[in-house]
């Protein structure tokens, strides 16, 4: 067979492959992709998306085999085209593993859901990211085996500079060593409102190095594991209620026995209340201050969500001014009062002396 020949058979087998790669992405992977979430088959779905990019370049590859056998220039020899595709297909194999473990996050925590267990949203990242860099080290370690390179000898290698590692990465390693504490204690979540010493927000995401926290001014704050895991953390999503205590000043010229009414008024309110905790609810004449009495509240809401406590904290104020409005009873203003007095004509007269 002439050389011009073999030359368009290993063109034309190329374009071929190239316009099946084409009708796969374009109609049958389309097809099969809309099937599965027509049918809410998720997995099926998920999967078929891992593969995707993975499969496209096995075509390309499978067409680049197929036309190079007619090619009639042999530039590489059979040993080295031998290695290449090996390297190329476990290359391809590692990705579509990396792009499954991807898919874990989601369908791993629905799976274990259905035996009755839970899986926290902070500890499956974290996983999923461990699970690829493993992967991404054997599929590493296999591809430079093939080429020759000893990966036995490069490993005694890192072990021989693991000291000066350590000591350049001790951040580094504290940092991991710290996400790994807040994944297994789970002092929190994904999603859940924290406050510490250094921040407060939402948590969005951990990684190995660091924990990523939303403010509420919408500001994203990057806290390294070390600071975060050795910090004291309040997790307000926890709390199943939420405290508001204070005082509430009465003038000094209210009753004793109209003092008592507003007292044991504003503490039935607060039983009869339906978004007030029912446990602790105090409402006691606290104090003599220097402008009425003082009377101490000290109760807590149902609601923990920040939005949701001003609410009922504003409702439970407004019935308190409506309790004071029925019983006539005025709030303290704080004031001062000044007495002037005369002078005395004594007083006057040394005065104009002195003049004199």
């Amino acid at each position: 067979m002439e050389a011009w020949t073999k030359l368009g058979i290993s063109i034309g087998i190329f374009l071929i492959v190239l316009l099946l790669r084409k009708v796969f992405t374009t109609y049958i992977f389309k097809f099969f992709l809309r099937v599965a979430k027509k049918r809410k088959v998720e997995f099926a779905a998920n999967l078929m998306l891992a593969l995707e990019q993975p499969m496209r370049w096995l075509i390309v590859l499978l067409g680049v085999i197929l036309s190079l056998y007619y090619f009639p220039i042999d530039i590489p020899s059979d040993e080295l085209k031998s290695k290449i595709y090996r390297s190329f297909f476990a290359f391809l194999f590692f990705w579509t593993m990396i792009n499954i473990s991807s898919i874990l996050t989601i369908l791993f925590p629905k799976l274990v859901s259905k035996f009755g267990l839970e899986v926290d949203l902070i500890v499956m990242p974290f996983f999923t990211k461990i699970i690829k860099i493993i992967i991404m080290a054997l599929g590493f370690s296999i591809i430079a085996e093939e080429w020759g390179f000893n990966v036995n000898g490069f490993v005694a290698g890192l072990g021989l500079g693991g000291l000066a590692f350590a000591l350049a990465a001790k951040d580094t390693v504290s940092n991991f060593f710290g996400g790994i504490v807040i994944v297994t204690e789970k002092p929190f979540t994904i999603g859940d409102w924290i406050k510490t010493p250094s921040v407060e927000g939402t948590i969005e995401d951990i990684t190995f190095r660091s924990t990523k926290v939303r403010t509420f001014a919408q500001a994203l704050v990057t806290v390294p594991n070390a600071t975060l895991s050795n910090e004291p953390i309040i997790n307000w999503s926890k709390m199943g209620k939420r405290q508001i205590a204070f005082h509430l000043g009465i003038n000094f010229t209210t009753p004793k026995d109209k003092l008592e009414n507003v007292i044991k008024r504003i503490e039935n309110m607060l039983i009869e209340h339906p978004e007030i905790h029912p446990e602790t609810i105090l409402v006691k004449f606290d104090e003599f201050s220097h402008s009425g009495f003082n009377l101490y509240l000290y109760f807590f809401s149902n609601a923990t969500d920040f939005g949701g406590y001003l609410s009922i904290k504003e409702d439970v104020n407004f019935n308190i001014m409506e309790i004071l409005e029925k019983e006539d009873v005025q709030i303290a203003i704080p004031s001062q009062a000044f007495i002037l007095q005369k002078d005395s004509t004594a007083d006057m007269n040394e005065f104009e002396s002195m003049r004199d």
